[in-house]
């Protein structure tokens, strides 16, 4: 006995029509005849009396009918309590500081809106302490920019950020810069002031300069991005960011100036790692899903600049 047998059923009682239930149905009549000759059979016993007026229940039918009817009540609160079963539990995601900038507020803000019973835990950190927190599973999913140091994660492909020179508009020395683009070159007589050698960013800043033969002048190295931004502000130096370091600063358009890198080689590719999903919570399954939509909305709405979605 199957639930659509119960449902044809019930449609021809209630219509007292096997051609009307057939036609609400959207199914031709020897179609719904077979499904209740079908259940008759299986029953042992007539539900129907057909005459050329209609069809109307036996005893046993009529009984069969009530009963029928209670079932398929039953089979919608199931399947409406299995659509709306609010997830639980508690899941941590780690977001380098640009990142957080970007997605940070709009990730908590979407997943309490979708799913209210899941905790979140969020790390803002540097992508090296990221990578080694997820290595020791102490993160379920993290936003980072390699995989080198990945063990058996899940890695999926975000989106693609172009990197830019970021100074102050009214405190660099030599006056406002006004370039909108600058190739790695151009580089070499600008006071930076960039991230460690342990940042992730640094090591592609690097491998930059080393294709193009120069040496940057580096005059500070600050691993905190807010400090490093605070420092640009004040006129100490520029720095290569991508556009999310900006994100914060609702002034970002007369406070600072950006030039994009015009260099394909130079940028940073986002990268969502997880765990292996045979290891994630249905709560973390449902986290990932939701940062993936949260930062492809931001892309596309213009609202995290500088970026493209990469193709899963």
């Amino acid at each position: 006995m199957e639930l659509r047998q119960l449902q044809y059923f019930v449609r021809v009682v209630e219509l007292g029509s096997m051609s009307r239930a057939a036609l609400e149905l959207d199914m031709v009549q020897s179609a719904v005849s077979q499904q209740i000759s079908r259940l008759e059979s299986e029953l042992s016993t007539r539900l129907l009396l057909r005459t050329p007026q209609g069809v109307t229940p036996t005893e046993a039918g009529l009984a069969f009918f009530h009963e029928a009817q209670l079932t398929l009540r039953h089979a919608e609160q199931a399947r409406r309590a299995a659509q709306h079963a609010r997830l639980s539990g508690t899941v941590s995601v780690g977001l380098a500081p640009t990142t957080a900038s970007m997605i940070g507020v709009p990730l908590i803000r979407a997943m309490h809106e979708r799913y209210p019973d899941v905790r979140l835990h969020m790390v803002e950190s540097l992508s090296g302490h990221l990578t080694a927190m997820l290595n020791a599973r102490q993160l379920d999913v993290a936003v980072l920019f390699d995989t080198h140091a990945a063990r058996r994660w899940t890695v999926l492909p975000l989106l693609e950020e172009t990197l830019f020179l970021i100074r102050s508009r009214h405190r660099y020395p030599g006056g406002e810069p006004r370039e909108d683009r600058l190739a790695i070159t151009d580089l070499a007589d600008i006071p930076l002031i960039l991230p460690t050698g342990h940042h992730g960013l640094r090591s592609t800043l690097e491998a930059a300069f080393s294709r193009a033969k120069i040496v940057p002048r580096v005059v500070q190295e600050i691993d905190s991005l807010a400090m490093l931004m605070e420092a640009v502000d004040m006129g100490l130096g520029a720095t290569l960011q991508p556009w999310a370091a900006v994100g914060r600063y609702e002034d970002a358009a007369s406070r600072f100036h950006l030039a994009q890198l015009d260099d394909p080689a130079v940028g940073r590719r986002n990268l969502v790692c997880s765990l292996s999903d045979d290891e994630l919570s249905p709560a973390a399954l449902a986290l990932r899903a939701v940062l993936i939509d949260t930062a492809r909305g931001l892309v596309a709405s213009g609202r995290w600049g500088g970026t493209r979605p990469s193709a899963l």
